[in-house]
């Protein structure tokens, strides 16, 4: 996957979206530092589990995904953990990938950028087709970032 996000327009498998939050980029990444706030935005993210710390700073965590009605499970191990600009996951399992989390300060707040791409199971891909997947997982970034934003919320 290239390090440049506005590739994934290319690929059905991928989504990228960005969201202003209402925090400063520090504040955020610790958000987003902890396992458990994965499984709070995460639409579809059941359980996160088996947390153990990495020499560079990430994290090594199980997780249970459901998707269509299935549950999936499967390992993220954060490859790239720079405070406070950047987040990287590569998901291993049934559902591979990856998720590249961007921060960068602006005019009230953090713009948080979320990339990903997927390699799903083949079942799924063959029972709902590249197009539908592409919405599901364009809906499921959307969310998540939403739900990113909501926690910083001044009104909430």
């Amino acid at each position: 996957m290239s390090d440049d996000p506005s590739d994934a327009d290319d690929d059905p498998f991928a989504a990228s979206d960005s969201v202003v939050v209402a925090a400063d980029p520090e504040t955020v990444f610790a958000f987003l530092d902890d396992p458990a706030n994965h499984a709070a935005i995460t639409p579809g993210l059941t359980d996160v589990r088996v947390v153990e710390p990495l020499a560079n700073g990430g994290k090594r965590l199980s997780y249970t995904y459901r998707m269509a009605g299935i549950g999936i499970d499967g390992e993220i191990v954060q490859t790239v953990h720079e405070p406070p600009e950047r987040h990287v996951f590569e998901l291993r399992g049934r559902l591979t990938g990856t998720i590249d989390l961007r921060l960068a300060p602006v005019d009230g707040g953090t713009e948080l950028t979320y990339a990903a791409t997927y390699d799903l199971p083949e079942n799924a891909l063959t029972r709902v087709g590249a197009p539908a997947i592409r919405r599901f997982n364009e809906r499921q970034l959307r969310a998540a970032l939403e739900n990113v934003a909501a926690e910083f919320d001044a009104d909430g």
